[in-house]
């Protein structure tokens, strides 16, 4: 059965590019996001993909650059439907939010069809995510430098909860944040409507990160392999995950010594960074509040008084 998503389309064994027109620019032209319909020789479930809904998060644009040209359909078992840049304005200006509206799109699902540019492609988005089986809504953090990890956003009650947690077991990236998000998440919106979601974060970087999107792909490959869309056994490996997140601000302005690195094992009362003038004189010390592992931290050392400075995963287990 031929597959659509917006100008693409895909017959059983076909893999298609296109656009899905999700609105017009301000001088009137009509716009739309980047897709590719992979549609397998054999049936099976279908996969969601997409990439950018921050548009300042590229790891997983690279992601999708490097896994639409390794994907055949003649080997795969069931459809792929993606879109590689949802924030259409955002991407193309480099910034997070949407410049249109100034609003977040990963705060705006389900969306709205006759809503705000921002509304009006979560919308779009949210209709062909919900179209799938799995769905997968790459994302990083930011600027910050962040550990690789895939967030279970739902919450521990949802009904698909442990699906959801399957799929970040089967991505693979060795971190999981168990932890429920905000609302308008993708991740929070499209178990709801009963399909199992995760956002793998893929490191943080300016630009490319090119290990993390190698992490990335990789685990795009283990999700296809575990629920049969490739050939081959994916065992499911032990993940790291942490149920809790606690964030850590700057008590003075100065410059920040971080004192650990990105995945320590951190205790209480472990110190966490410091802060100077710049010329070194000492004006504060942050300690470690509780047992976790340090999962996120600021790029740049120069910061005001209760600037963000660090994250601490917590409630930490092995699943």
């Amino acid at each position: 059965m031929t597959t659509t998503l917006g100008t693409a389309s895909a017959s059983p064994g076909e893999i298609e590019t296109g656009r899905l027109e999700v609105g017009e620019t301000r001088d009137g032209s009509p716009f739309g996001l980047p897709v590719a319909v992979v549609n397998g020789a054999d049936s099976g479930k279908t996969l969601y993909m997409q990439a950018a809904s921050d548009g300042d998060e590229l790891n997983g644009v690279g992601v999708i650059q490097r896994v639409v040209p390794r994907l055949d359909p003649a080997e795969i078992s069931g459809t792929i439907l993606i879109v590689g840049i949802v924030n259409y304005h955002a991407f193309q200006v480099a910034e997070h939010r949407n410049p249109i509206d100034d609003t977040k799109m990963n705060r705006a699902y389900p969306g709205n069809e006759g809503g705000t540019s921002t509304e009006r492609i979560a919308a779009a988005t949210f209709d062909a995510a919900t179209r799938a089986d799995l769905i997968l809504d790459l994302h990083q953090g930011s600027t910050s430098r962040m550990l690789d990890e895939v967030r279970v956003r739902c919450g521990k009650r949802h009904r698909h909860h442990d699906q959801c947690l399957e799929l970040a077991k089967a991505f693979g990236c060795g971190y999981v944040l168990d932890q429920k998000g905000p609302d308008g998440q993708l991740a929070r919106a499209a178990p709801d409507d009963g399909i199992p979601t995760v956002d793998p974060e893929l490191g943080g970087a300016v630009g490319w990160d090119e290990e993390s999107i190698r992490k990335g792909v990789e685990g795009v490959f283990n999700v296809l392999r575990y629920y049969n869309f490739l050939e081959g056994a994916q065992p499911l490996e032990t993940q790291t995950r942490a149920r809790g997140f606690e964030q850590y601000g700057a008590p003075a302005g100065g410059l920040v010594t971080l004192r650990k690195e990105l995945g320590d094992r951190v205790r209480p009362g472990e110190t966490l960074f410091e802060v100077t003038t710049p010329f070194g004189e000492p004006k504060a010390e942050v300690t470690a509040d509780n047992d976790g592992i340090f999962w996120r931290a600021r790029r740049l050392p120069q910061v005001a008084t209760g600037e963000y400075i660090c994250s601490v995963g917590t409630d930490i287990g092995e699943y």
